[in-house]
């Protein structure tokens, strides 16, 4: 039997983007499915915002950009890190993007020039005078999810520096900026973690008109009565001070359920249950009721409980909870369906 199960509803996924075009009033979307679609699965992915209307991939590595071309031959394809000289010959057999962040524009392949405006990481202090194989122009914002004010001034550098390259493509709105800076959409937004269904914000995603697109699911693999003093788990940390009923459920920090999301709530047969003790490498434990049926479904991610609700009792974002979800190594299977 299978540890657990993620179904990704890549209905939901074209729906998100509708959303985001719609917010990105007149501006093209560029999905955003590096880190494997932040756990969606990129190739899968990538096919539903492009039905949708996105009309470019952005990745971060190479080797995520070969895997998208060998699946879609004839999408335009962004590889926003950096790449090595080699790679460069790589991309241009691939019919790459590719961004100049250090002062080398390379030759032979389409590339966006990228300004650092308030990032402090990847990005030119000056834009150079852009070559002829230069597309486009770019910036990455640094707080659009929590400072106004800042990501205000970010947007007014940018468009200050790029004020004469009215001929290139202008793009350095990502998933917040798309939903709440109307003056940072420009030509083109980069969309990644609304995509999906996450709120940028931690938020409730339906604020926003966001669908969840992931759905998580286990089940209750043994069922056991605690006594007063008895506990379960890698170092104690929950110990009954009454007679208990827990449930164990095979999913554990391997599999993306963190130690740190210890008390954050699942679904055990359709009722929310509190996760006590210890979460391990293969296993986590959840207070019940009562005595229920070993095989009594569970539900880590899906019919309301939402990423952003485990990210907050991890003290992360979603972002994190997302990528960190395992499923490539054979634990789990991941399935898509048309929603």
């Amino acid at each position: 039997m299978e540890r657990s199960s993620f179904t990704v509803d890549l209905g939901a996924i074209r729906r998100n983007a509708a959303t985001l075009l719609q917010a990105a009033g007149g501006a093209e979307l560029w999905a955003v499915v590096k880190a494997e679609g932040y756990g969606h699965g990129a190739v899968d992915a990538s096919k539903a915002a492009l039905d949708a209307g996105a009309t470019a991939l952005c990745v971060a590595t190479m080797p995520e950009a070969l895997h998208l071309r060998a699946a879609l031959r004839n999408a335009r394809i962004l590889v926003m890190g950096p790449v090595s000289d080699r790679e460069v010959g790589e991309a241009r057999v691939a019919r790459l993007e590719l961004v100049a962040a250090d002062g080398r524009i390379p030759e032979g392949v389409r590339v966006h020039l990228k300004l650092d405006s308030g990032m402090g990481r990847w990005g030119l202090a000056e834009l150079p005078a852009p070559t002829r194989d230069v597309v486009g122009v770019m910036s990455h914002l640094a707080s659009a999810e929590s400072d106004p004010a800042f990501t205000h001034l970010q947007i007014e550098r940018f468009r200050e520096a790029t004020a004469g390259l009215g001929s290139l493509t202008r793009h350095v709105a990502n998933s917040a900026a798309t939903l709440r800076y109307a003056e940072a959409r420009f030509d083109a937004v980069r969309c990644g973690i609304a995509l999906y269904g996450i709120s940028p914000f931690g938020a409730d995603p339906a604020d926003d008109g966001l669908e969840p697109a992931l759905r998580w699911e286990s089940y209750v693999a043994l069922v056991k009565r605690l006594e007063p003093g008895e506990s379960t788990g890698y170092g104690r940390r929950f110990v009954a001070d009454r007679a208990t009923w827990i449930g164990i459920v095979p999913v554990g920090y391997a599999d993306g359920f963190r130690r740190d999301m210890t008390g954050s709530e699942v679904l055990v047969d359709g009722v929310r249950r509190k996760v006590v003790g210890t979460v391990s490498m293969d296993a986590l434990a959840v207070v019940l009721e009562g005595e229920i049926a070993v095989g009594a479904p569970v539900t880590l991610v899906g019919d309301g409980v939402r990423v952003e609700e485990h990210a907050r009792v991890a003290g992360t974002i979603g972002y994190e909870i997302a990528v960190g979800l395992n499923t490539r190594s054979g634990r789990a299977r991941r399935v898509a369906i048309d929603g």
